[in-house]
């Protein structure tokens, strides 16, 4: 899920430039969507454990893994939010407060080792104590392995091998020291004039010309997208849509630590291989890995339309390499950045764009459903 937005009267999209939080939930068409950022992306038995069963007492039962690495809760209510946060915060599943929560948007490698967990650790308590006041949406990737699996995935500023830093969209990096380091570059950002408004991104900086001090050094070549199976670390899991039902949840944790990706994965550290669990995807090859949707409506008060009803009726017909994304509006939350195929719901039908986003400029438009599977 993306920046929270609402319809104006004429229809059209008004983003409000945040994305939700546990302590700053935004409203949808099924409910407040509390989303919990997982120190690390780490999960234990017990906190596993205190995720589903408050979804199922104070939401609807909905949890979903998101494009960076945290788990949103669905359907909660104004009475119920407060006793779920008060049922997770002893399991160290809440900040102090809204504004912390808010400075706390790391992505850590799902593959990290000790001391990957201690640079993403350090970095989360300077950026905390830090007085910096980046957009909503700018984020971190501490991704120190040999080579970077987290280059697809949103962040401004990576912490890559080495350790070395590297502004998002640049192909140099400089020597890391520490999370000054970090905070020093998330400066120069704002200080370039990154962030107009209030909002903006390191990579769109960087494309302007804009240049950091001190990135010289190479930067490794990106691993391969992961795909479910075995790994050196354990046993990576596929999520349908990124949703995981709660007592997949709670089996899962009980099996071994957890590691959540923003691959809408989950790595079973330490684990080789499995009981009979529902609602997970196995094989590399299952064609709903090939797809991206939102929740569409009715979950949704912007959404035009169901999304993923239709896009698991047409998995089967997009090629294995690619990615069909189906958006309930232009604003695109499901996938914000280009797909193969993209399908935006309108209030004339679908429209059709090839390798580009939900709001770009349409092959087709005014699609029925019906007509998709011939179209594609």
């Amino acid at each position: 899920m993306g920046d929270a937005a609402q319809l104006d009267r004429g229809g059209a999209v008004v983003i409000r430039g945040w994305c939700p939080g546990a302590l700053r939930p935004m409203d949808s068409g099924d409910g407040w969507v509390v989303r919990i950022r997982p120190p690390g992306g780490r999960l234990d038995a017990a906190q596993a454990q205190a995720i589903a069963d408050a979804a199922e007492a104070h939401g609807n039962g909905v949890i979903e893994l998101t494009g960076r690495a945290n788990l949103q809760l669905r359907g909660v209510t104004p009475a119920s939010h407060v006793p779920l946060i008060e049922a997770l915060r002893p399991h160290g599943l809440i900040d102090a407060d809204a504004r912390a929560e808010g400075r706390r948007n790391i992505i850590v490698t799902p593959f990290a080792d000790a001391e990957a967990d201690r640079l993403a650790a350090e970095l989360a308590k300077a950026l905390v104590a830090s007085d910096l006041a980046l957009p909503a949406k700018f984020g971190f990737a501490v991704d120190p392995g040999a080579a970077p699996v987290l280059t697809r995935d949103p962040a401004d500023i990576r912490i890559e091998a080495g350790p070395t830093l590297r502004a998002d969209g640049l192909d140099r990096a400089a020597p890391y020291r520490g999370p000054q380091d970090a905070l020093a570059l998330a400066r120069w950002f704002l200080d370039q004039g990154g962030a107009p408004d209030g909002r903006g991104r390191m990579s769109a900086l960087i494309a302007a010309g804009a240049q950091p001090p001190g990135a010289v050094l190479a930067t490794p070549n990106p691993a391969p997208r992961p795909a479910p199976g075995l790994v050196p670390e354990g046993l990576l899991v596929g999520l349908e849509f990124g949703q995981i039902a709660p007592d997949t949840l709670r089996r899962l944790g009980r099996l071994a630590p957890l590691r959540l990706t923003p691959w809408r994965m989950v790595l079973i550290r330490g684990a080789h291989r499995l009981p009979a669990i529902p609602g997970l995807i196995l094989d590399p090859h299952d064609p709903r890995l090939r797809l991206r949707a939102c929740p569409g409506a009715p979950a949704c008060p912007q959404a035009q339309a169901a999304t993923r009803p239709l896009a698991r009726a047409l998995a089967p017909l997009i090629p294995a390499d690619a990615v069909l994304h189906v958006s309930g509006c232009a604003k695109g939350c499901g996938w914000p950045r280009a797909a193969d195929v993209t399908l935006t719901a309108t209030g004339a039908g679908f429209d059709l764009i090839r390798h580009g986003r939900a709001q770009d400029a349409p092959a087709l438009r005014g699609l029925d459903p019906d007509q998709l599977p011939k179209v594609l």
